[in-house]
């Protein structure tokens, strides 16, 4: 299982967000490639980045600063946030990002979703934020009427390979994962599925890689100290 830190973007700081508040926002620090840096010294092959502000607008204003990391680290890049066109695709893949994570545009414009996965094929991942069992949408600020499992059934009708699931009330909350979500995923659909929201401690990861979980992402546990991400990669493996 890989384990993917997690860096979210907001006015080039890495900071995070209590379950998608952008009202309780903590900043963890002014330079995020180093923050980067830090992941590849223990070891990680991935980093999760989040363009907070491009979740919002669907604009790319920390472009410049995935592209660095993406040059300056030996880490393969997936990024998501306010990704809804084929041209901010393209823009990330210039940057040099191995994925693209589609949130908001695969629920409001599907045609869009099918059509970066008809071009990229696995380089395009769908991130599947879930609220009270609904698909939330908007940077979380809005939930939708779409059932989280049909969503997920759909995406893997039109060939998505890989989803981040997050479970938002979990989220930042240092409570655990939901691991009963991750079983029925994992039992019910042929995706690659990369967890997200709670996970916070090496137990946690034990028990997502028992379930045989792609990967997990580590966000505010290893800022806090809790999971020294070392010993977590090492769990994974």
């Amino acid at each position: 299982m890989l384990i993917l830190p997690a860096i979210d973007l907001y006015e080039g700081r890495a900071v995070r967000l209590y379950q998608g508040d952008y009202a309780r926002m903590t900043v963890y620090s002014d330079d995020p490639v180093e923050v980067a840096r830090g992941f590849a010294e223990a070891g990680a092959e991935w980093v999760h980045m989040v363009d907070l502000e491009g979740a919002r607008t669907g604009e790319t204003p920390n472009l410049e600063l995935v592209r660095r990391v993406t040059h300056e680290t030996d880490l393969h890049v997936e990024v998501g946030g306010g990704i809804r066109s084929m041209k901010t695709v393209a823009r990330y893949f210039d940057a040099g990002v191995s994925r693209v994570i589609l949130g908001t545009a695969a629920v409001t414009d599907p045609g869009f979703a099918a059509e970066a996965v008809g071009s990229y094929g696995d380089m395009v991942a769908v991130g599947v934020d879930i609220k009270e069992g609904r698909v939330a949408i908007r940077g979380w600020t809005e939930r939708s009427e779409l059932d989280a499992m049909d969503f997920c059934r759909t995406l893997q009708g039109i060939g998505v390979h890989t989803i981040i699931c997050t479970d938002i009330s979990r989220d930042g909350a240092m409570r655990g994962t939901n691991l009963a979500l991750y079983q029925k995923l994992s039992e019910q659909l042929h995706l690659q599925i990369i967890a997200s929201g709670g996970v916070s401690s090496l137990e946690d990861v034990r028990r997502l890689r028992a379930l045989n979980i792609y990967g997990a992402i580590i966000g505010k546990a290893y800022y806090t100290g809790d999971i020294q991400l070392a010993e977590a990669i090492d769990t994974a493996k």
